[in-house]
This record gives C-alpha cells, sequence and structure tokens, in this order.
C-alpha cells in the first residue's frame, strides 16, 4: 500500500472513531449506563445489572471477582464495539474516589467524556473532581441525568447546579415527559419529536420499547396525564425564552454541555442519549508531544506512522494467562500486529505480536487498529504507563502526572515462604499504577511501604494477592494523612518530629504529613523549598 493510499484510509477510519470515558461519583449508574450500551450495540444480549439478584448476570465492565461482589468499578475497563456506522471505544472509569488515579490516567486516553449524575443528588464531589480533570485537558463533556424513573429534583435545578457548580453552560437536548413513576419518555428539543418508552417484562435486561411522534400529535392522544402534559408545556416554553442553545464549536471547546434526561435501568432515554453522542462526540484529534529537542509538537491522527502512548497496565485480567497486559491508545496511523516499533523510554525496538481488543475477560485479536482505538499488548516486563511508542521516534508524548497519597501503610507476608511470590505478585500490582512504592528515607534498606489515594485500595492490594498469588498479607496502616513531592535539599528541612521522610521507586523525596497543620507548618519555615501534589 502507498504511502498516499495508507494515510487515506486512517483518514477514513480516525472519522468513523469515537473514544470515550464515562464519569460519575459512585453510584450514579454509571456501570449500568455503561452495560446498556454494550446491549444497543448488540454486544451483549441481555444486560447484566451492578447489584442483581443472587445468581444474576454480571456487568460486563466489572470483570474482577472483587468487582461482581461489591457491586463497584475498581479499575478502568477498555470495550470497543460497532454502532450505527462509527466504531466506539468506551472506556469505563471507577467512581470511588479511593481509585481516582486510575481515573486520571484513562481520561488521557479519551476524546470525550459522558457525566452521568443521580438525578436526585445532582452534582457530586467526585464527579466536580473528575469533571476538573476534563476541563484541564479541554474534553468536551456530554451530560447524562440518569435516574429519571425515581424521584427526582427539578430538571431546571439539575441543569443550573451544574452550570453553577462547574462553570459550563448546559444545554439539553432533550426533555423529560414525567418524573419518578410518571416518567414516559423524552422530546427532542431541536425537533420536537417525542420518544414514549413501554415497560418490557424484561426490566432493563432488553432494549426499551419505543414509540415516536411529532409533539402536536402527541399532545392530541391523552397518553399521559393531563397534568403532566401541562408541565411539559410550560417547561418547553421555558427553554425556548431562557434555555442556553447549543453549539457544536462551544461544545468542543468546552464551553457548553449537551445535556440528555433518561434512566439506565429501564433503558428509557438510552438510545436517543446514544444517537446523539455518536452525531456530536469528536473523532480523534492532534495529540501533544515534546520533540527530542525540547519543541512542542501536535501529531496528526491521520498521518501514516504509526505511534501510541501506554496509559494504563493490568495483571492477570484472565486467571488462565496470568499475564501483564499493556492498554495503548493509538493516536497516528495504522497499528498492525506482529509489527516492530520504538520504545522511547527504552531506546530499543519491541515486537508487538499478541495484541487484543476486549470486553471485560474476552479477548479477541486485533490485526490492526486505527487512531482512538484501545489496543491491549502482552507486556513483557518492557511497558511503564505513560510510554510511548512508535514507527519513527524522535518525541513522546506529554507525560502523565502522578498524584500525591493520603494512605500510608507497611505490607509484609504472613508466611516467610511465600515472600518470592510476595515480591513478585506486589511488583506487577505496582507497575498498574494503583500504589506506590516507598522506603524511607533514613532506612532505605528497611521494609518497603506502599501508599495509595484512599485506604480501599489496601484491601484491593490485599484481595488480588491472595486471589491471584495466593500470598496472605499483614496492613499495617501508618498515622500519615497527606503526602506531598519536596523540592529542595531535604537535609535543611525543618519539619515536625511526627511528619515523615521517604524515598519513592523514582529516588524523589517525600513528605509525609500526619495532618494538614504539619504541611502548613513545613512551608511557613521552609520558604526555599516547595511541595508538588503531583509529578511526572
Amino acid at each position: 500500500m502507498t504511502d498516499a493510499s495508507l494515510q487515506s484510509l486512517v483518514s477514513s477510519q480516525t472519522a468513523l472513531r469515537r473514544t470515550f470515558a464515562i464519569i460519575s461519583h459512585p453510584d450514579a449508574g454509571k456501570t449500568t449506563l455503561t452495560e446498556k450500551l454494550l446491549l444497543y450495540s448488540g454486544m451483549v444480549r441481555t444486560a447484566g445489572m451492578v447489584r442483581g439478584r443472587k445468581g444474576g448476570k454480571a456487568t460486563s465492565s466489572d470483570w474482577m471477582a472483587m468487582e461482581q461482589e461489591r457491586g463497584i468499578s475498581i479499575t478502568a475497563s477498555a470495550m470497543q464495539f460497532p454502532y450505527k456506522g462509527t466504531t466506539v471505544n468506551l472506556l469505563d472509569t471507577p467512581g470511588h474516589q479511593d481509585f481516582s488515579e486510575d481515573t486520571y490516567r484513562t481520561l488521557t486516553a479519551a476524546d470525550s467524556a459522558v457525566m452521568v449524575i443521580d438525578a436526585a443528588k445532582g452534582v457530586e464531589t467526585q464527579t466536580r473532581k473528575l469533571f476538573a480533570v476534563c476541563r484541564m485537558r479541554a474534553i468536551p463533556i456530554l451530560t447524562f441525568i440518569n435516574k429519571m424513573d425515581l424521584p427526582t429534583r427539578d430538571p431546571f435545578d439539575l441543569m443550573h447546579e451544574v452550570e453553577e457548580v462547574l462553570g459550563i453552560k448546559a444545554a439539553p437536548l432533550n426533555w423529560p415527559i414525567g418524573t419518578g413513576r410518571e416518567f414516559a419518555g423524552v422530546v427532542d428539543c431541536r425537533t420536537f419529536e417525542v420518544s414514549l418508552f413501554k415497560r418490557s417484562a424484561q426490566g432493563g435486561s432488553s432494549r426499551a420499547e419505543i414509540t415516536q411522534m411529532p409533539l402536536e400529535e402527541f399532545k392530541k392522544q391523552n397518553l399521559v396525564d393531563a397534568d403532566v402534559l401541562a408541565k411539559l408545556a410550560y417547561e418547553l416554553e421555558l427553554l425556548s425564552v431562557a434555555g442556553n442553545q447549543f453549539d457544536d464549536k462551544s461544545f468542543l471547546r468546552g464551553e457548553v454541555t449537551p445535556v440528555f434526561f433518561g434512566s439506565a435501568l429501564t433503558n428509557f432515554g438510552v438510545e436517543p442519549f446514544f444517537d446523539n453522542f455518536v452525531a456530536l462526540a469528536p473523532s480523534p484529534r492532534e495529540t501533544l508531544a515534546i520533540q527530542d529537542d525540547g519543541n512542542e509538537v501536535l501529531i496528526d491522527p491521520t498521518n501514516e506512522h504509526f505511534s501510541a502512548f501506554i496509559f494504563k497496565i493490568q495483571a492477570n485480567m484472565n486467571p488462565k494467562h496470568r499475564d501483564s497486559m499493556a492498554f495503548m491508545r493509538v493516536c497516528s496511523g495504522r497499528f498492525e500486529r506482529e509489527m516492530t516499533v520504538k520504545h522511547h523510554r527504552l531506546n530499543k525496538e519491541i515486537r508487538l505480536a499478541r495484541s487484543y481488543s476486549l470486553v471485560a475477560q474476552d479477548r479477541n485479536t486485533v490485526e490492526s487498529a486505527f487512531p482512538g482505538d484501545i489496543v491491549g499488548v502482552i507486556n513483557p516486563g518492557a511497558f511503564a504507563i505513560g510510554d510511548t511508542i512508535s514507527e519513527q521516534g524522535g518525541f513522546n508524548f506529554k507525560g502523565m502526572p502522578q498524584f500525591s497519597t493520603e494512605c500510608v501503610a507497611q505490607i509484609r507476608p504472613k508466611e516467610v515462604m511465600k515472600h518470592k511470590a510476595f515480591e513478585k505478585g506486589l511488583k506487577q500490582l505496582l507497575d498498574e499504577g494503583a500504589v506506590q512504592l516507598l522506603r524511607s528515607y533514613d532506612h532505605p534498606e528497611g521494609a518497603p511501604m506502599v501508599a495509595a489515594v484512599g485506604r480501599l485500595q489496601f484491601e484491593v492490594l490485599q484481595y488480588r494477592l491472595k486471589s491471584e498469588y495466593n500470598v496472605e498479607t499483614q496492613i499495617d496502616v501508618l498515622p500519615y494523612q497527606e503526602s506531598a513531592w519536596l523540592i529542595g535539599d531535604p537535609r535543611e528541612l525543618r519539619k515536625p518530629q511526627s511528619a515523615g521522610l521517604a524515598l519513592d521507586v523514582q529516588g524523589r523525596v517525600v513528605v509525609l504529613f500526619t495532618g494538614a497543620w504539619e504541611r502548613k507548618f513545613v512551608l511557613e519555615r521552609n520558604p526555599q523549598h516547595q511541595l508538588k501534589d503531583f509529578a511526572h
């Protein structure tokens, strides 16, 4: 294939890609919505529930046993599926704040994000944090206000809160017909086409039956109570006078978020939302990189030369394989199985022989992939989070920040004879970036410490060491509640005796605080030093 024909192929395939992440506060319905998108794409015949009945089907995106037991997303998962002429790459992220670092890294691989909001609770803490990351990266955001079939807050209040708390204009592209038990459908705010939904005997495990008609026809048929119809007429009139107008360019700049209403549990509003998503969400765009000479450059996705970066590493996704998988985001050109690429950090060539696309634990061999696609490749110990690989070399994609931790503990195997398996398992899980390894600054040869954003990460660490490496461990949580990287000479640092000093795996000095007052003390007494909450 000539360079011109390859570039034409890459350009046409790139235009079909939609790569996005779903973000939300825990329990807003993010994983349920993920499952329903798989249902509507045809990837699953019946949708599993996050908290199904005993013996019920588990969700596809929550593949880890601990996720299925607890009904929460612990690790980000990547899935690819076709939808109405497009190729969708869906990145499901953990909602729990203790796993936020995994979510931050996953967002670097997304071209857009879907923000799921609980209609009864509005904008919650974790939603604000994740939204801030999207804003930093200028990621366009679509909003899905979920659980409209349950008691809800007023839709206008919800949109006002999105604008006030998140600082972005909210433009509804559809509007709910009733709320709670009376939630019957949505009206398209641009075409005034009504989509009425019918509950099925299978509940939310199958597609919702939809009847569509013009709004004026809907008003004549008395299909809902008169007070619901009157309220709808009033709200649509109010929107026409005071509502924000949607504009594609403002959306792509991250200045306005299109808002949709629905219920992921019953599937009401899911299909209209997803149809709008594939029409509005951007295809892959240019990616910022740093050339070897230090200058910045934008890598065009339609460039015929392949490039990608590693944003996630996951060990033991399938117990039968017992391997480590590195997830890469294709940024330009065409990926082909068996291709040899330049590994920029190691400055050597590496062959990408075993490559897969995944839905949960199911692996399918990938022969080729294009910009926006997420490909899992077997990690022979060569890859680290943030690595750049390409055909040509000469640059590195911008590195991913590592965030300061809030929990520190010492960990050791309960059985001395399991120490070798313990070290192997700990190394693989540390490579995933969920926890960080620290050693005492004064006694680096002493027992290692693990540090995490949240304490639940320690439970996951112990669970996985037991289930995947057959090692039971003892965790001793230390009193530290904050940490920061130190810029300056640690030997000249004035600090309270209760604060600690540690070294990370790269030899950088980390200050450990038992409380906020210690951090304030260090900043006041050491004007020649700096504290950083994240590092590259």
